[in-house]
């Protein structure tokens, strides 16, 4: 077996029995008081540990959050692409110009004078699909804009077509031919 340096130093004569004991004291003392910081150190260490795992929870958290919305949000515009396309009218690219306003700037739509005239009653109304209009009925034009309201570009007001009995105008026929 080994013989250590204390004890060859020993042996030689270079040191004696009183400073071997000193230095072996003084060797306890800072083995116990690193064991006793190691504690403390393992303490930090942990909380230190603990408090970034929570950040990280956070962190992961906020991400996820972000995550579903946009989820969510890609999963309502699906919904409403499937309800516009299910549901379009029938247009006419020959027929009548209907124009209605979008982000204040004035379109037209191209359709049969008898979808311009549910248009204008609130029976249809004007969707935004892609990067075009489309005609699709109030009650879906409804859901959609429950959905997401900035589809909707046009929904008129349902209008009743009951003449009023005072109308003074209720004898005279309309012409035909007469556009607006």
């Amino acid at each position: 077996m080994a013989i250590s340096l204390q004890d060859q130093l020993l042996n030689s004569g270079l040191t004696n029995k009183s400073k071997v004991n000193k230095s072996k004291k003084e060797k306890y003392k800072q083995s116990k008081e690193q064991r006793n910081s190691k504690t403390t150190q393992t303490n930090e260490a942990t909380l230190l540990a603990q408090k970034t795992l929570a950040e990280k929870q956070a962190k992961d958290k906020a991400l996820n959050q972000k995550q579903k919305a946009a989820a969510d949000k890609k999963a309502i515009i699906a919904q409403i692409n499937q309800l516009i396309k299910l549901n379009i009218q029938a247009r006419d690219d020959e027929g009548t110009a209907y124009n209605f306003t979008d982000d204040n700037k004035v379109k037209t739509i191209y359709v049969n004078d008898k979808v311009s005239k549910a248009i204008s009653k609130g029976q249809l109304a004007i969707v935004r699909y892609a990067a075009h209009y489309e005609v699709v009925a109030t009650a879906v034009a409804e859901k959609i804009s429950q959905r997401d309201a900035s589809f909707v570009v046009l929904l008129n007001d349902s209008v009743e077509e009951d003449i009023a009995a005072d109308d003074p105008y209720a004898d005279f026929q309309i012409p035909d031919d007469l556009m607006w």
